[in-house]
């Protein structure tokens, strides 16, 4: 079950979006960040069932970020945001663990179908 989801991006006006999508439909406890380094504090604090990570931010881009948050959870689910969509970029980033690689700018829909996604992963996990 999705519970907390963590957004990460270097886009204010993105992170409301994202935010605002997401809290029409259900409740989740959402926190935000910035960037990668922020990304990691609040990851290891708020302990997301759910990130969303951008990947070109200041200070730790999102493939650091990615990286060192499979690091502290391998389980960890995260979708990627990126308007970088070559296939050398979403081979690195799934190589890295990402559940999936979503276009950026965002649709509602694409969003929604990649939180059903993750659900019924969930799911399944827990009926192994």
């Amino acid at each position: 079950m999705i519970k907390k989801i963590l957004i990460v991006d270097d886009s204010r006006a993105a992170r409301i979006g994202l935010r605002s999508w997401l809290l029409k439909d259900r409740e989740y406890e959402i926190r935000e960040a910035g960037n990668g380094k922020e990304a990691l504090e609040q990851f290891n604090e708020f302990k997301p069932d759910l990130t969303f990570l951008d990947l070109t931010m200041p200070v730790m881009d999102g493939f650091e970020a990615l990286e060192k948050i499979k690091q502290i959870n391998p389980n960890a689910i995260v979708l990627v945001l990126t308007a970088d969509i070559q296939k050398r970029t979403i081979e690195r980033v799934s190589g890295l663990g990402a559940f999936k690689v979503l276009k950026k700018p965002p649709v509602k829909d694409v969003i929604h179908e990649a939180l059903s996604e993750v659900r019924k992963y969930l799911e399944e996990d827990n009926l192994k």
